[in-house]
């Protein structure tokens, strides 16, 4: 195999040019070389001869040397074939770009000249513009003094054939000439300029006339170019203000809605209306069928005026303007005087029904926006100095037509309202018919309460000197405040007067449960407030809101809290007053006291939710309602504090009474089974049962702090009394265990009271009542070492010389006393320098309800409601 030739043909083709143009892999290309030769190793017996392998890479080496030279030298000629396009192309492209150049420069001079050529054209054009504006001018100048000339002659031929023979163009150009010559004959001064322009004004009428004729023939036949022809006519007239005039006068809905009269009343409404208990109403049955009317009649006529009249928004917001001056405003008036003659509630919820219902129908007809409106024909400028009288229309005219439909229906709805919210006016008749509702309410109850009051001057009396203060005070500055109107409005509507009321003949007698606190009826009350504040927020301008809040929250406190809870107060307070000091106090009071807690802290979160966000955009006004609410609060305290101190006064006053009623002997028994027989004495009995009957009552109406307190104070001074009682009387060695027995039960109906302030006072009651079970020789060590040793020898003498025995070791009594080791004892005054049983007495002498419960008991409750309201 010495040459290409003898090559197998397998491996000729794999050292062929094509093989090494696409992707080439030298693996491969080894492998196909030889793989026909490693088949022919394999099949040829004995040892490997690499012989073939090698001539047939050797030939093929050859072969790839001779193709690489090949492809070297076909690649330097091609490359210099290449060189040479290049440079051809580079100078033939030179060529090119010398030619271009010559070429923009050619265009850039000939731009230059068209320029130049152009700026001339349009001086040329200005100047050409120029003359011919000047030569209108004069023309119409000229046609306009010939026609004057003519007037002064009474000739009006011309003008007649323009108006008769030349169609609507004639009509146009009749109505852009009479509205020149009526402004110069306005200018002209001459001794004829006067019959001249009546001449004048004489033809404009009847031409004016003529124009309305035919508007209106043409908007009963409906024939809306026509009728476009003459509103354009007339607006190049004199603004067209008549034409649009005539088009709302003689439409049919205010036609329709003078001649006939909705037949729909909605009976329910009128019924359910005054009530305060029911809802307030959303609809009226007329008021919904007229607004519905409005909305389809306005949608019709959006596209009718569209097509009609060059000024589509002006005859919109004329239309309109009409409709809320005319039927709204007459319906409106209708429904507030039927409202007015049932109640001011009812007035006011009328009043509120249709403010929501004009605004949601504003913003329906908001979306009747039309496009803007078509100028009139040119004008001369000297047309523009004309009288004010026959200008005043179209100048009008010109600026309402500039308002966007949005302002102007606002400024409409606005108008339709200020004679019920101008000033104070609104809130006046708010403040009034809540102190019509309140007053009406609370009528019974104040009867009720001043019945129970037996003083000279009752309650019912102070009221009413209060009210007529507030009336006389507001009389004499000549300005009527809230609060006073509410005075006004209880005292009228109440029948309050100097004098007292009576029950009406037939009247139901005035029952226990009218003069109770009611939180229903509070809730009741603040609901008729809350729809009298969201009236409130609907009708007042943004600005007032603030304030007529405050001013409503007066009104709320002069009737729930003065009128109803402090009066319930002073009413409990007389009762207790009245009750003899030596009879059972009644326990009823409570009751109010917890009413009045649930009622404040109903009125407290109202308050903060609904009233206090109503201030926030005024910071002055919302301090002032915090101020004024606290103080407010903080009567109601003041007053549910006092009620307390004197229930507390009452309740000690019947257990000293009880305690008074013990027998000299009852704890110097016979000896006789009957004595031993009784559990305990009957006062102990009498005051068990009344301190049980007090901490029921309290549990079931007072809480948290409040009932605290309350415990606190009576355990205390039942402690005090029976300190100074267990002074008074003589025990026996049997009757010790009697006594013993009694203060056993005060120690565990106290300790019902789960209050760990009175374990110890009464720990030491019970310790105390043991010294006189003790025997005389252990009587010494038991006061100086057990709970006794505490106390100061001196302080229990008192107790000590009750003891039957007593005057048998007196004496050796004031001895020292030694104790097991030999050691002198030494009282409790000794070891710390005090007694415990005078600093028990000096607090019971510094304590009282009152000031325990303005600091932590019965005022905390509405403290903390009143800081929290604060913040």
């Amino acid at each position: 195999m010495d040459s290409f030739n003898d090559l197998d043909p397998s491996v000729k083709d794999q050292l062929r040019l094509e093989v090494f143009e696409g992707k080439f892999d030298v693996k491969d290309f080894v492998g196909a070389v030889s793989d026909k030769l490693i088949a022919q190793s394999k099949a040829d017996p004995g040892p490997f001869d690499p012989q073939s392998f090698i001539k047939t890479f050797e030939v093929a080496v050859d072969k790839l040397i001779a193709l690489r030279k090949d492809i070297q030298s076909s690649s330097e000629q091609t490359e210099k074939n290449v060189k040479i396009a290049e440079r051809e192309y580079s100078k033939k492209m030179s060529d090119l770009n010398k030619g271009f150049e010559s070429v923009g420069q050619s265009f850039t001079s000939m731009e230059s000249r068209m320029s130049e050529v152009g700026r001339t054209a349009i001086r040329i054009g200005e100047q050409l513009e120029t003359v011919h504006v000047q030569r209108q001018r004069a023309q119409a100048a000229h046609d306009l003094i010939d026609h004057y000339v003519r007037f002064s002659r009474g000739d009006t031929e011309k003008l007649d054939i323009l108006r008769k023979q030349s169609g609507k163009e004639g009509r146009r150009q009749l109505a852009v000439i009479l509205r020149r010559l009526n402004t110069l004959a306005k200018e002209v001064d001459l001794d004829t300029a006067e019959q001249t322009r009546e001449n004048i004004e004489k033809y404009c009428e009847k031409f004016e006339k003529d124009m309305l004729n035919l508007f209106d023939r043409c908007y009963r036949k409906e024939d809306p170019k026509m009728m476009h022809h003459c509103a354009q006519t007339l607006q190049d007239f004199n603004g067209g203000a008549s034409c649009v005039q005539i088009y709302v006068n003689q439409h049919d809905f205010f036609i329709n809605r003078v001649r006939q009269k909705s037949n729909v009343d909605d009976t329910q409404l009128w019924q359910s209306i005054p009530d305060p208990d029911s809802p307030a109403p959303r609809t009226e049955s007329g008021l919904m069928e007229l607004f519905g009317e409005i909305r389809a009649t306005v949608g019709e006529e959006a596209q009718i005026v569209q097509a009609v009249f060059p000024n589509p928004p002006l005859v919109m917001q004329v239309f309109l303007q009409r409709v809320f001056a005319q039927s709204i405003q007459q319906h409106m008036e209708q429904l507030l005087n039927r409202g007015s003659a049932l109640s001011s509630l009812a007035f006011l919820r009328i009043l509120q029904l249709v403010h929501i219902q004009v605004s949601n129908l504003i913003e329906d007809l908001k979306m009747y926006e039309l496009a803007t409106s078509t100028p009139r024909s040119p004008v001369e400028p000297s047309e523009f100095r004309r009288s004010v009288s026959n200008s005043s229309a179209s100048s009008s005219s010109g600026s309402t037509s500039h308002v966007a439909l949005g302002t102007m229906l606002e400024t409409a709805t606005e108008e339709l309202f200020v004679p019920y919210t101008e000033g104070q006016r609104y809130l006046e008749r708010e403040s009034k018919s809540l102190g019509e509702l309140y007053s009406t309410y609370l009528e019974r109850f104040t009867k009720y309460h001043e019945k129970t009051h037996k003083s000279k001057a009752t309650m019912f009396d102070r009221v009413v000197n209060q009210l007529s203060a507030a009336a006389a005070t507001t009389t004499a500055t000549g300005t009527t405040s809230t609060s006073a109107q509410a005075a006004a409005a209880l005292m009228k509507f109440s029948g309050i007067s100097a004098e007292k009321p009576q029950e009406k003949p037939g009247e139901d007698p005035i029952r226990e449960e009218d003069g109770q606190l009611s939180l229903d009826a509070a809730e009741r009350m603040l609901k008729w407030h809350a729809e009298a504040v969201g009236r409130c927020v609907e009708l007042s301008p943004t600005n007032d809101t603030p304030k007529h809040a405050f001013a409503l929250l007066r009104v709320l406190s002069e009737a729930i809290g003065h009128a109803y809870v402090e009066t319930a107060l002073e009413t409990a307070v007389a009762r207790l007053d009245a009750v003899d000091s030596k009879a059972e106090p009644n326990l009823q009071c409570l009751q109010v006291v917890k009413s009045v807690d649930l009622i404040c802290h109903l009125w407290q979160q109202y308050v903060s939710i609904a009233l206090l966000p109503l201030a926030t955009p005024s910071v002055t006004v919302r301090r002032e309602m915090v101020i004024f609410n606290n103080q407010t609060i903080s009567r109601i305290e003041g007053a549910a504090n006092a009620l307390l101190q004197r229930l507390t006064d009452a309740v000690v006053a019947w257990l000293s009474s009880q305690l008074a009623k013990q027998k000299k002997n009852d704890f110097k028994p016979r000896n006789d089974d009957l004595s031993f027989a009784r559990v305990n004495t009957e006062p102990c009995e009498a005051c068990c049962d009344t301190l049980e009957k007090i901490r029921d009552a309290a549990i079931q109406t007072l809480s948290g702090k409040n009932l605290e307190i309350f415990l606190t104070e009576v355990g205390v001074s039942f402690h005090s009394l029976l300190l100074d009682h267990l002074k008074k009387f003589p025990v026996s060695a049997t009757g010790g265990l009697m006594l013993a027995k009694d203060l056993k039960s005060y120690q565990d109906m106290i300790s019902t009271f789960n209050l760990p302030a009175l374990h110890e006072r009464f720990e030491f009651i019970r310790q105390l009542g043991n010294v006189f079970l003790v025997r005389p020789d252990i009587l010494k060590s038991y006061i100086t070492e057990g709970y006794l040793g505490r106390i100061d020898s001196q302080l229990l003498r008192p107790y000590l010389a009750q003891r039957s025995d007593w005057g048998q070791f007196e004496k050796g009594f004031d001895g020292p006393v030694v104790d097991d080791t030999g050691t002198e004892a030494k009282g409790f005054k000794d070891r710390l320098g005090v007694s415990r049983l005078s600093t028990m007495m000096k607090e019971l002498e510094g304590l009282s309800l009152g000031d325990v419960a303005m600091g932590s008991g019965f005022g905390s409750s509405f403290s903390r409601a009143s800081r929290a309201f604060g913040n």
